[in-house]
């Protein structure tokens, strides 16, 4: 069919109002058409009709219409681009040959006249659709197919139809914030600088953030997650199923699919883009409030359905094997996604607060940090599954918000008094409290230097209390290891010496029954050096009790003396990377007390290390295994030569190991009569008979 008898038949198409109307293929016909039309006028009028056609916007009108939309003037766009590329490799090129090789009409003047389409007969939103939708097809700068003016031209024309486009945009048109937040989104990338300083981000920022938190289209709030209980149902007396079939499991993967959701990782650095553009500082406040409103909403819905009840550890237990291979890694992938993106636009506003002076007053930096560890907390159910440890911008959000916070206070109080456990004193069953849990058990720790002594007591230590004795569930494993290291943490702060004094008898007898059932080797040696560091001079408690060394030594020594030599294998999994090689080797419960002595001399007095250089040497000659004795022995080298000793002891161990018998004591386990005596080198002995 000629082109011309082809183009009136399409415009009556897109002028009917029948619902039955293949959308799609008449959207691929109107694309075809335009690159085989010459005249100007038929391309702007083509375009034009497109805008409003009642057969594209009057039925299902969604963001995958705009898409299509979109596609229209991408996919023309590519074809000229394919069609030129063939002319220059003077190649035939079968698809294209609907294309009139011989066609007149100059590609600039036909983006122009396709550009003329977008009058006032249609919404400005849907002029962005034509000018993205041709910015892409025509591909990056490096490719060359637009001129250098026609492409900025084109560029330029997109980020006034944005600019006034969410000026124009209602409230309740949230397919046109929809459809814009999709297009600067793809088309971000093509834009140079001078182009994407011009963008109007005071208005941009917030309908980003909208869009893609609450739209229908983006994330919902996080009320998909709701919609999953009724969709979960028992498929045994002690397993439940979530079906690939189900109608929840749907709405998740369209979620995913979703034009925005498909591409949340771009969309969440354009709005963390955006967020540190804005000139308004408001905006930036505004910003991390919706954060934590999304994130509160994200865990309240998770909180209310059943597959929350359920451990990870124990998912293979009550769940089908359909459920944990399709449906649950769909959902977890789709929560990760969230969390990353919340955290990418989170590690931007503590950028903007730190650069920005009035970000950083003491009227907004508090309220800015105290909200961003909210969110981080909401999300925790998330991020511990996650592993948010190796993601360095949640390392960073959650560091950089905890050292502002510290700099406050009575705020930084407040927080921990906000977040604490719902019942102090007792493991919560539900693992989703839990989470929250570890979350307070963690942050607690960085504020222990300026908290007071009594919220230290009454708060921190008390939450902790619970999960000190709880290692051997390898569900609490977590929990257990930031209860040990709060505590320590608690036990350091020079302001609890009191406190410290009254409490460590208690933890002393809780390490020691702990270990080696439930503490691994790793937390109990770190655990004792910690203790003996807080023991020695010249902190408060080594004055308040001078024997606290003395007595943490004799019952070590003691139990070292009397422990299994059977191999501790395996050890309680620590989740801290950094743990020594003795956490992998076969060595038993004898063998690593010997070597926390070991680790304990650099902290002793004078007086007391020449007694406990001799006890520890000692003890080395105890170790059963002869392997495991020679590496008690290099230990206790390491300990003394590598920078683990202040000068002065490196000295007086110096002298021990060298004239007082400690080389003979440590390598063949005796003490050569007459030592203790410096003598001079070369120098006779006392009974030269014996020469």
């Amino acid at each position: 069919m000629p082109a011309d008898r082809l183009l009136g038949t399409l415009l009556r198409s897109l002028q009917t109002h029948a619902e039955q109307q293949d959308t799609g293929r008449l959207l691929g016909t109107v694309s075809s058409l335009l690159t085989t039309l010459n005249n100007p006028l038929n391309i702007t009028l083509l375009t034009s009709q497109l805008l409003f056609a009642p057969a594209v916007w009057a039925h299902q009108e969604d963001l995958r219409t705009c898409m299509q939309c979109l596609g229209v003037f991408h996919s023309a766009a590519h074809a000229l681009v394919r069609h030129e590329r063939s002319i220059l490799d003077k190649t035939a090129d079968q698809d294209f040959t609907r294309l009139q090789l011989e066609r007149t009409l100059p590609k600039d003047d036909w983006i122009r006249a396709i550009v003329s389409g977008a009058d006032d007969k249609s919404p400005r939103w849907r002029h962005v659709l034509v000018l993205g939708g041709l910015l892409l097809g025509f591909g990056s700068p490096e490719d060359e197919w637009l001129s250098r003016s026609m492409r900025s031209s084109l560029a330029s024309a997109l980020v006034t139809a944005v600019n006034a486009s969410l000026r124009e945009v209602g409230p309740d048109d949230d397919l046109g914030r929809q459809a814009i937040t999709a297009v600067i989104n793809h088309c971000f990338p093509l834009l140079e600088s001078h182009d994407r300083e011009q963008l109007d981000y005071d208005t941009l920022c917030p309908a980003l953030l909208q869009t893609t938190l609450n739209s229908s289209e983006g994330l919902q709030s996080g009320y998909f997650l709701g919609r999953i209980d009724t969709d979960v149902r028992a498929s045994s007396a002690t397993q439940f199923q979530w079906l690939e079939h189900s109608r929840s499991f749907q709405v998740i993967q369209r979620l995913q699919t979703s034009p925005l959701i498909g591409s949340l990782g771009p969309l969440a650095r354009l709005i963390a883009h955006a967020v540190e553009q804005v000139h308004d500082p408001r905006l930036v406040l505004a910003t991390v409030t919706e954060l934590v409103a999304f994130s509160r909403t994200l865990y309240l819905q998770w909180r209310q359905i059943k597959l929350s009840e359920i451990d990870a550890s124990e998912e293979s237990l009550y769940l089908t094997a359909e459920t944990m291979d399709k449906t649950i890694p769909v959902l977890w992938k789709l929560l990760r996604s969230t969390m990353y993106a919340v955290v990418i636009i989170l590690r931007s506003v503590m950028g903007r607060m730190l650069a920005d002076g009035r970000l950083g007053a003491d009227n907004a930096a508090p309220k800015i940090v105290t909200q961003a560890l909210h969110s981080l907390r909401y999300l925790s159910f998330i991020s511990l599954r996650a592993g948010s440890s190796a993601f360095s911008q949640y390392t960073f959000v959650n560091l950089t918000a905890m050292d502002v916070l510290a700099a406050y206070l009575q705020d930084a109080e407040a927080f921990l008094q906000m977040i604490r456990p719902a019942e102090l004193g007792v493991i919560p069953q539900h693992p989703v409290e839990r989470c929250l849990d570890l979350f307070f058990l963690n942050t607690a720790e960085h504020f222990t230097l300026i908290t007071s002594q009594q919220l230290s007591d009454e708060l921190i230590v008390a939450a902790a209390t619970p999960y000190l004795v709880s290692g051997g569930n390898n569900n609490l494993l977590p929990l257990f290891e930031a209860a040990h290291s709060v505590i320590l943490a608690v036990f350091s702060a020079p302001q609890n010496a009191e406190l410290t004094s009254r409490r460590l008898p208690p933890y002393i007898k809780t390490l020691f029954n702990v270990f080696p059932s439930n503490l691994s080797v790793r937390q109990f040696r770190l655990a004792f050096q910690t203790l003996m560091r807080l023991t020695a001079p010249p902190s408060q408690l080594a004055a308040r009790q001078p024997m606290l060394p003395v007595i943490l030594l004799e019952l070590l020594y003691e139990r070292a003396l009397h422990a299994p030599t059977v191999p501790l294998f395996p050890q309680p999994t620590s989740t801290d990377p950094s743990a020594p090689p003795e956490a992998l080797m076969e060595l038993s419960e004898q063998a690593f007390l010997t070597l926390t002595v070991i680790d304990s001399l650099p902290y002793l007095s004078f007086d007391l290390l020449a007694e406990w250089l001799t006890l520890a040497a000692d003890l080395v000659h105890h170790v059963h295994e002869p392997d495991v004795r020679e590496h008690c022995k290099e230990h206790f080298w390491t300990v003394l030569v590598e920078g683990e000793m202040d000068p002065e002891r490196s000295q007086f161990c110096a002298a021990w190991w060298n004239t007082d018998g400690g080389r003979e004591l440590v390598l063949r386990g005796y003490r050569p009569e007459g030592t203790g005596k410096y003598t001079m080198s070369g120098a006779l002995p006392d009974d030269v008979s014996k020469l």
